[in-house]
C-alpha cells in the first residue's frame, strides 16, 4: 500500500495523474510548509534572490555589461530595451514592500539595503551621462516598462519619488516624459500611456488628456462582462487582466479618486470587477498548486497572479476567500515555479521558461529582462507581518477543498453594471 502511495505521489508530482485520482488525504494536504510566518519568510528570501542580481548591477552602473539577454529570437533588437524592462517589471512588484514601514529584524534590513540600492539604480537608469542609461523613447518598447516604472512610482511615492535627490526627480520626470512621443498599440498598451501621465499628476506634472482621460475611457469600453476585459476589439484567453488591465487601472483610478471626487464611481466599479477577477484566479490554482499555461507571455510566471495579489494587498478580497487562503495558494504556486530546476542560471539571472527553463516559450518580444515581471505576483508582500493575510492560520483554498468533497456555495458571476463617465481632470491653465 504504502509503494502505491509513493507512486501515486510520484505520477502527480510529474504532470502524468490529474489530481482529480489523488486520495482525499492528499488532496487536502497542509497547504504550505509551514505558518504564515514562515511562508513570509519564504517570500522574502525569493525577493533577495530575484532582486540582488538586477539592483546590484544597475547601482554600480553596470547592468549592461553583466546581465545576460536571453531570447527565443535574434537578442540584437532586444538589448536595447531588455535592461529597463529588468529594473521596472522587478520594481512594480516590489514597490509595496519598499514602501512599507514597521519592519524589523532581517528583513528590514533587506528593506533598507534594497531602497538604498534601488534609488541608486533610479539614478543610473536616468541619468544620462551613465553607461547605464536607459532608453525610454525608441521604439515601442520603452512605453511599456516607462509605464511599469511609473506605476512602481504610484506604488511607493515616498521611497520612488519624495525621499529622491533633487537631481534624480528631474532626471525621473523627463524620463517619463520623454515616452510621450510613442504612440501605443491599440490594446492593453494604452493604458501603459495613461499609467504615466498618472504617475506625472501625482508628482504635479501637467497631463495629457488624450493619453490619460481618453485612453481609459476606451479601455472600459472594451468590458466584455464577469470581470473580464477584451486586450483591444477581440478577446484574448490569456492573463492580460492580471498582468496589466484590472492592477493598471485600479491604480489610475485610486490616484484619480484622490484627486477628485468626481472619478469615485469609477474607482468602486473598477474594484469590483477586480474583486471578481481575483475570485477567478484564486479557483484557478489546482489542489497542487499548478495553473493553466495558456495564452501568451506564460513566462511572466507567478506574476500572472498580480490582480489576486493586488486586491489582497487592498483588503479587496470578496467575501467568499479569506486572506490566509490566498497566501497559502499564491505560495504553493510560487514554490512550485521558483524551486524549479533551471529558473535561475549559475549567477541568479532568471531564465526564460514557465516551470524551469523553457526557451521555446518566450515569445518574440520577450527576454531576461521581461521575466522580471514575475516581482507582480508578490505585491501582498506590501502589508505588514501582523496583517490578517500572513497572521492567519494555514487554510486550504478553493479548488483544495473541492476536490475534496468539502460543499461550498456555488460560484456566482458579476451583477453587471454600466461602465460610469469619465471625467476630465481639472488641469492648471
Amino acid at each position: 500500500m504504502n509503494s502505491r502511495r509513493q507512486f501515486l505521489r510520484n505520477m502527480a508530482a510529474s504532470g502524468l495523474l490529474a489530481p482529480a485520482v489523488l486520495s482525499a488525504a492528499e488532496t487536502t494536504r497542509p497547504a504550505s510548509r509551514g505558518s504564515g510566518s514562515d511562508d513570509r519568510s519564504y517570500w522574502v528570501t525569493l525577493v533577495e534572490k530575484i532582486g540582488t542580481p538586477v539592483l546590484t548591477h544597475l547601482a554600480r552602473r553596470e547592468l549592461r555589461k553583466t546581465m545576460p539577454v536571453e531570447t527565443s529570437a535574434s537578442a540584437d533588437h532586444l538589448r536595447q530595451f531588455t535592461h529597463l524592462e529588468a529594473i521596472s517589471r522587478l520594481l512594480v512588484g516590489l514597490a509595496p514592500w519598499l514602501e512599507l514601514g514597521d519592519l524589523d529584524g532581517a528583513e528590514k534590513a533587506l528593506q533598507q539595503k534594497f531602497i538604498a540600492l534601488t534609488q541608486q539604480s533610479l539614478d543610473a537608469a536616468t541619468d544620462p551621462k551613465s553607461p547605464d542609461f536607459m532608453n525610454f523613447s525608441e521604439g515601442q518598447q520603452p512605453l511599456v516598462d516607462t509605464a511599469f516604472l511609473a506605476q512602481a512610482i504610484l506604488r511607493a511615492p515616498r521611497v520612488l519619488w519624495a525621499t529622491l535627490d533633487a537631481r534624480v526627480q528631474r532626471q525621473l520626470a523627463a524620463a517619463l516624459k520623454a515616452s510621450r512621443g510613442i504612440k501605443p498599440i491599440n490594446n492593453n498598451h494604452i493604458l501603459f500611456s495613461a499609467l504615466v501621465e498618472a504617475a506625472l499628476s501625482s508628482i504635479g506634472e501637467p497631463t495629457v488628456e488624450d493619453r490619460l482621460e481618453t485612453y481609459v475611457r476606451q479601455m472600459l469600453g472594451w468590458y466584455r462582462g464577469d470581470g473580464l476585459y477584451s486586450d483591444g476589439d477581440y478577446f484574448r484567453f490569456d492573463y492580460y487582466n492580471s498582468f496589466v488591465i484590472h492592477p493598471t487601472l485600479v491604480d489610475i483610478f485610486s490616484l484619480l479618486q484622490k484627486q477628485d471626487s468626481r472619478f469615485d464611481p469609477a474607482y468602486k466599479l473598477t474594484l469590483a470587477r477586480s474583486r471578481r477577477y481575483a475570485e477567478i484566479q484564486e479557483r484557478l490554482i489546482a489542489p497542487d498548486g499548478t495553473f493553466p499555461s495558456v495564452g501568451r507571455s506564460i513566462t511572466y510566471r507567478f506574476g500572472a497572479f498580480q490582480t489576486l495579489g493586488q486586491m489582497a494587498l487592498l483588503h479587496q478580497l470578496p467575501e467568499t476567500i479569506s486572506p490566509a487562503q490566498v497566501r497559502c495558494a499564491l505560495t504553493a504556486v510560487i514554490r512550485r515555479m521558483a524551486e524549479a530546476p533551471g529558473t535561475f542560471d549559475e549567477n541568479g539571472w532568471l531564465r526564460v521558461g514557465f516551470c524551469g527553463h523553457q526557451l521555446p516559450l518566450g515569445e518574440r518580444y520577450i527576454s531576461t529582462g521581461s521575466l522580471y515581471l514575475c516581482s507582480a505576483g508578490l505585491l501582498p508582500l506590501g502589508l505588514p507581518p501582523n496583517d490578517p493575510f500572513w497572521s492567519g492560520p494555514t487554510a486550504c483554498w478553493t479548488s483544495q477543498r473541492l476536490w475534496a468533497g468539502e460543499s461550498l456555495a456555488a460560484d456566482r458571476a458579476l451583477r453587471e453594471e454600466k461602465s460610469p463617465d469619465i471625467p476630465t481632470l481639472k488641469r492648471k491653465a
